[in-house]
């Protein structure tokens, strides 16, 4: 499934939620976490709630919700929504998730309920960095998103353009989920009005390896969307090469040439992420 574009919507905005659906993004995530007051929590738990109990909620992308931190609250959010039925999700959020056994606390909670759900792992603090691989493993983790605002705060980095004080984790994030065989989830660009370092912030997610980008804003899901489709000199060499490998397979060679270029396994895996991520945008090679 495509996760390009991970958009937050607070929970606490009935009319935000309704609208998401209809935003573009590969993944809405209801936030009762950061984008929502500390006195607004209920308001937003039962907005949530009210949303996805509405028969004609019918989105066509995954539907997230982002919990609370606090173990309390937290446990409030789980309640709200096991009690409405609504953990037939798409995926949990987890914020401030430093360590395996924060994912394994509320996969054990949900157990107590007689359920399970797939779980996104916000990772935003030093501890989390360093524990990404172990938590990339624990089954019911779905994806890796990585958090670089708070991720700042925690260390005490001063953040830049560049972005060269967080390049460290956010390169670590991107090893530990693709070793996990998990999608990995790059950091919100703050600046919405921004669009031209927007889509560079994101062609750089990309380079990266990264599978999507947070978005805080609509006016930021077409650009991100639009940063993976594949340039058209690369999609014709990913079909080159592909059409190449279906020759030399034929042949039983491993390594072949395509237009001076010795080509192997790894660019062929390579050739094979472009026409998914052009799949992506129009269904087709």
């Amino acid at each position: 499934m495509a996760r390009r574009s991970v958009l937050f919507t607070p929970g606490d905005r009935p009319e935000m939620l309704r609208k998401a659906p209809k935003s573009g993004a590969d993944v809405i995530v209801f936030d009762l976490e950061d984008g929502v007051s500390p006195d607004r929590k209920q308001q937003a738990r039962e907005g949530v709630v009210d949303a996805l109990s509405d028969p004609r909620f019918d989105p066509d992308c995954e539907v997230c919700v982002r919990t609370n931190a606090e173990p309390e609250l937290r446990d409030a959010d789980l309640e709200a929504l096991v009690d409405s039925g609504q953990l037939t999700l798409d995926g949990l959020m987890l914020p401030k998730t430093a360590s395996a056994s924060d994912v394994q606390s509320v996969v054990d909670r949900l157990e107590e309920y007689a359920t399970t759900v797939p779980i996104f792992a916000l990772i935003e603090s030093a501890s989390g960095v360093l524990e990404a691989p172990k938590i990339a493993r624990v089954p019911e983790t779905t994806a890796l998103v990585f958090g670089a605002e708070d991720l700042s705060a925690d260390i005490g980095a001063t953040r830049t353009s560049a972005g060269t004080e967080v390049l460290y984790a956010r390169e670590r994030i991107v090893l530990a989920a693709a070793a996990a065989d998990i999608d990995a989830i790059d950091t919100v660009f703050t600046d919405f009005e921004d669009e031209s370092g927007l889509r560079t912030e994101t062609s750089f997610a990309i380079q990266l390896g990264y599978d999507g980008k947070l978005a805080i804003h609509p006016a930021q899901i077409e650009p991100i969307n639009e940063a993976f489709v594949p340039e058209p000199a690369d999609l014709e060499w990913a079909r080159d090469v592909l059409a190449a490998k279906r020759e030399a397979d034929d042949i039983d060679r491993g390594a072949f040439e395509v237009d001076g270029e010795m080509i192997d396994a790894p660019l062929v895996a390579q050739a094979n992420r472009i026409l998914e991520r052009a799949e992506l945008e129009d269904g087709e090679y």
